[in-house]
């Protein structure tokens, strides 16, 4: 079967996309793509109204690409006694298992170890008997299994990774896993397709005022340094940690605070584990995951508040080291530095409250208008993006000039797939056919489907159009080629890093941040992109700065020490990003 066609969004669009929002005024403009920015703009698109989205780096280049990439309840709330935010988000994962996106988000499969006969498996016990009941009152099925009790035996059958002395026994229990920045690129690319005008590296400088109503934004390309205004009825911001610094450019700064917390993950080889399922630990602050993540363990996070500069949080070795010591404190065999393969740091953007402690601040959602004219979405965690869209999107339309607001329809986000969702059942049963048409394993056909879903059918084309495409990039044992030239012809991938660190993930996948990959990854990008010899060496040099600054960072022994290390960079790496 051939002549798959599927939507795309790059450099041309990009290019259509700029005209269309400078020569009209739009319904809604939303600035900022990451994961709930550009689940508004799909919010606002598939309810028929005229939006534009506007990012100053790339999709998911801040938190929602730096996540444990989890979609889950969040089981430690429920000690919190934040059933309602458990509930919402329990009621989201079983949406974005069965109906929204099937192809990117998966269930995966947790070991709790118990340490106390009675007492702590009544406690936990009872908290998953809740986790799995709370599940069902979204009014649909969780997607998932039930939590199970596990004697000491099935415990080191399972997982025999575990020392002896880690646990009496266990439980488990299932959650969601997602590659949360292919999920929000592929979310852009469904809300363009619904009609959403979409531009990355555009920079949103000063908001455009007719009296004291925000009418629009003042803004720069970064990729040619043309500033241009966007006129829409309603601006809506979801700027996640830089909320704070358009709350000032609105000129209303104490609508909300939202503070910075750092969140750091290790990877190490799955070898240095065995266990056929995740694990759950507990801290003094608050749970350590190790989450399978293809041929690699996902270990993390820590959570301390972050001060400095929001563009590039940067792990220290004191990060690692508090990583490695919760782990080895359950593991049969410790893990050291050598062992850790990648590392990567994102910043969770905290409502503030009484607390000083970020481990203990708000994870749900506020939805303001500080001033006529600006919607702010701020909070929240990934899993119930879909729900802080909505009523972003809700709050804006409700300000719309009167006899307007009555005649826009009501969300319907819950209903509509992700591309590369529709069908993907019945793409799963073709795998056989796509192995024998590529040359693939069927392992690396699996993995395919994983991240392109019923996609696959124009990666496999381009495949049998030019084999070479499914040659692995260097470095890697996964990647192949033609997902570089997919990413620059369909996923808005304009530079080097939009590949390497969020298209694929070989930029915390490989020990030296992808650089042996970049020379090749450049070369293909430049014949999709026209670049010529000189911006293909622009691109591999600045990418490679950015990834020795980070394996500099982390052999610091402070945050302080870190960012200095970081901005040791050429300031070309950080100047495009719009936030130098």
């Amino acid at each position: 079967m051939t002549g798959a066609s599927t939507f795309g969004i790059n450099e041309g669009t990009r290019a259509r996309a700029l005209e269309a929002m400078t020569s009209q005024e739009l319904d809604i403009l939303v600035v900022g793509a990451g994961i709930v920015g550009t689940g508004a703009a799909l919010d606002a698109a598939t309810r028929g109204l005229n939006v534009g989205l506007l990012e100053a780096r790339d999709f998911a280049s801040g938190t929602s690409g730096l996540s444990s990439k989890l979609v889950h309840g969040g089981i430690r709330y429920l000690e919190q006694l934040n059933f309602g935010l458990v509930r919402e988000a329990l009621g989201e994962r079983g949406l974005l298992l069965q109906d929204i996106a099937p192809h990117l988000v998966t269930p995966i499969r947790f070991l709790y170890p118990v340490h106390h006969h009675v007492w702590e498996r009544a406690y936990i016990g009872a908290g998953m008997l809740l986790y799995d009941g709370m599940s069902y009152l979204g009014g649909r099925l969780p997607g998932v299994p039930h939590h199970r009790h596990l004697s000491k035996r099935q415990v080191m059958l399972a997982a025999p990774g575990l020392a002896e002395h880690a646990t009496v026994g266990g439980m488990t229990y299932y959650d969601g896993h997602v590659d949360d920045a292919r999920y929000t690129a592929t979310l852009a690319r469904t809300a363009a397709h619904y009609g959403a005008h979409v531009a990355t590296r555009t920079f949103a400088q000063d908001l455009l005022r007719d009296g004291d109503r925000v009418i629009g934004v003042r803004a720069r390309d970064n990729m040619t340094g043309e500033i241009f205004e966007v006129r829409a009825k309603q601006v809506v911001v979801a700027a996640g940690v830089w909320t704070n610094s358009l709350q000032n450019l609105i000129g209303d700064p104490e609508t909300f605070e939202v503070r910075m917390s750092k969140g750091v993950h290790i990877l190490v080889e799955k070898d240095k584990f065995h266990s056929l399922m995740g694990l759950l630990l507990r801290t003094e602050k608050s749970v350590l995951f190790v989450i399978p993540w293809g041929r690699f363990w996902i270990i993390g996070t820590t959570d301390t508040a972050w001060t400095l500069d929001a563009a590039h949080p940067v792990a220290t070795r004191a990060d690692i080291d508090y990583i490695l010591g919760h782990i080895n404190k359950v593991v049969a065999t410790p893990l050291t530095h050598d062992d850790v393969v990648g590392v990567y740091a994102g910043l969770r953007p905290l409502l503030a409250g009484d607390s000083d402690e970020t481990s203990k601040l708000s994870r749900e959602h506020v939805v303001a208008n500080p001033a006529p004219g600006v919607t702010i979405v701020a909070g929240g965690k990934w899993t119930t993006y879909r729900i802080m869209a909505k009523d972003a999107v809700d709050a804006a339309v409700a300000t719309f000039p009167a006899g307007e607001s009555e005649h826009v329809a009501e969300s319907v986000t819950a209903k509509v797939s992700l591309l590369g969702g529709d069908g993907y059942a019945a793409a799963v049963n073709r795998a056989g056919e796509w192995a024998r048409r590529t040359g693939l394993s069927a392992y690396q056909v699996t993995r395919l489907l994983g991240r392109y879903g019923t996609d696959i059918e124009t990666l496999v084309e381009m495949i049998e159009a030019d084999p070479a495409l499914a040659t692995c990039l260097p470095g890697t044992k996964d990647y192949r080629e033609v997902e570089v030239v997919f990413a620059a012809r369909h996923e808005m991938a304009l530079h080097l890093d939009d590949v390497l660190m969020r298209r694929t993930r070989l930029v915390f996948e490989s020990r030296d941040r992808a650089i042996q990959a970049a020379e090749r990854t450049a070369t293909l990008m430049a014949g999709e992109l026209g670049w010529n010899s000189a911006r293909v060496a622009t691109e591999i040099a600045e990418y490679t700065a950015r990834a020795t600054a980070e394996l500099a960072a982390e052999q610091t022994s402070n945050d302080v020490e870190a960012e200095a290390a970081w901005h040791q960079v050429a300031d070309a790496a950080v100047g495009k990003d719009g936030f130098a």
